[in-house]
């Protein structure tokens, strides 16, 4: 055992874990994954649906994994501890409170956080009025290899559902521009910034908020589109459009409508070590048990010479 094996072990990894050439990331919102009711959102996560997400995290394996709609740490501690109990371990973590004192955003991981940047005091203006990110954005630098890290920022943006101080489609813009910021700081520090942008936009492709962070040109993020397997073949899809393979995220019960609005997307460097195909969408039975989303998980590999 050499003296690199030693270090990773020190971490609590195994050497085949800290040095594999293929990784995966992912993001799933719980939908209220609460240990205790608040005052906005009156209904605690069931065992049943705790046992379901439990299901769906296995069969999606991630490295990484983002997570929005939490409660409160003690939340996030239990779904952690019973996912080592099953055999998924997760030794590092961060927990990111904002505004928003309900839900929050997470990131659970098998790899090296290596630095912390949490995002909980961002504000926008609207109209003249200052407004300020609800969920914030958690922010970490997670190192796969002694020679490949990459940049994870994992967001939570603003939901449909209309509030008097605002419309509701003009703040998630608002948050998705103060995203778009901190991405932008990336690529003006460094033109190569491996960052994978991930989470729950609330918004479809075409959307101004989800066109925002995507933004254009040299720097626009790639989207992984993450599909369930077997999918349909690319080459049978008008040349327009995206594959019609299935894609949607997220199940709106009041209009009875499926929609695509969680998403991976990457850098240009990022994207040279995306593996499209092992990018997917689990098939799990009942998987509404657990949530109102599906989660989604994106591949990639360390080796720069693929």
């Amino acid at each position: 055992m050499n003296w690199l094996c030693l270090a990773i072990l020190s971490l609590g990894l195994t050497c085949s874990t800290a040095l594999a050439e293929t990784f995966r990331v992912a993001t799933y919102n719980l939908e209220n994954y609460l240990d205790q009711a608040t005052a906005s959102r009156s209904r605690v996560k069931s065992a049943g649906a705790r046992a379901k997400i439990r299901e769906s995290i296995k069969a999606l394996n991630p490295d990484v994994l983002a997570l929005e709609e939490l409660g409160t740490t003690n939340a996030l501690l239990e779904l952690r501890g019973a996912l080592q109990a099953g055999g998924n371990d997760f030794p590092f973590w961060e927990y990111v409170q904002a505004f928003d004192t309900n839900i929050h955003v997470a990131v659970l991981s098998k790899l090296p956080i290596v630095a912390r940047r949490p995002h909980t005091n961002e504000v926008f203006l609207l109209d003249g009025r200052r407004f300020r990110v609800k969920r914030g954005f958690a922010e970490v630098d997670i190192r796969v290899t002694p020679d490949f890290t990459f940049t994870l920022l994992a967001a939570h943006l603003k939901s449909h559902l209309s509030a008097p101080e605002a419309d509701e489609a003009q703040e998630r813009l608002g948050e998705a521009g103060v995203l778009r910021g901190i991405i932008d700081g990336h690529f003006k520090a460094n033109p190569d910034a491996r960052l994978i942008v991930l989470g729950d936009f609330n918004d479809l492709k075409n959307s101004d908020a989800t066109r925002k962070i995507i933004g254009r040109g040299k720097f626009q993020l790639a989207d992984t589109r993450p599909a369930e397997r077997p999918g349909d073949d690319p080459a049978g899809s008008p040349a327009d459009f995206e594959p019609r393979s299935i894609a949607w995220t997220y199940f709106y019960g009041v209009d009875d409508t499926y929609s695509r609005i969680d998403y991976i997307l990457l850098s240009p460097a990022m994207k040279r070590n995306w593996l499209a195909a092992e990018t997917f969408i689990p098939k799990i039975a009942n998987w509404g048990v657990g949530s109102d989303h599906r989660p989604i998980v994106a591949a990639f590999h360390t080796d720069a010479g693929r």
